[in-house]
């Protein structure tokens, strides 16, 4: 969990410090608001774990579909700062997901696994699993690692 310095719902305001992540591989703000937790994250993978809280429903009373993209794009996070230096700075570059059945109650659980680095890119798969083990959702994405950190692009040698 994040370390609040302020009201969670004050506006951002950069270069000040108002929240302190536990550890490298720990929830941010965003995270712990719509209820993530890390169950596990090492050698390249993670498993991360979501209760469907009414208030991730859309209007059709099932989890929103941002709710579970957040939840396989912070596994894959995860997954990939298991094998970074910690303070290494990088993001999401492309993001798919197959949505294949809806969440209707239980927590979703996402497994995570990453490629990766060829330069500075990662690739990330996610499968998120309803509390009965079915596939709800297949989540593919790339990320960057931000340039001056030691990982070089293979095409610039």
């Amino acid at each position: 969990m994040a370390k609040l310095f302020t009201d969670g719902n004050a506006p951002r305001r950069p270069g000040e410090a108002q929240f302190q992540l536990e550890g490298w591989i720990a929830t941010a703000p965003f995270e712990d608001h719509v209820g993530l937790t890390i169950e596990s994250a090492g050698e390249g993978k993670a498993r991360l774990a979501m209760p469907f809280r009414l208030c991730l429903a859309n209007g059709g009373g099932v989890m929103h579909g941002g709710a579970l993209v957040t939840l396989a794009d912070t596994a894959v996070a995860m997954a990939i700062k298991s094998i970074l230096p910690p303070g290494t700075v990088f993001a999401t570059t492309e993001l798919n997901t197959q949505f294949l059945a809806p969440v209707q109650a239980g927590t979703v659980v996402a497994l995570a696994r990453v490629s990766g680095p060829e330069g500075r890119t990662f690739h990330g798969e996610a499968e998120l699993h309803d509390e009965n083990g079915a596939i709800v959702a297949r989540f593919r994405s790339v990320f960057r690692i931000a340039r001056g950190q030691g990982f070089d692009d293979p095409d610039r040698g």
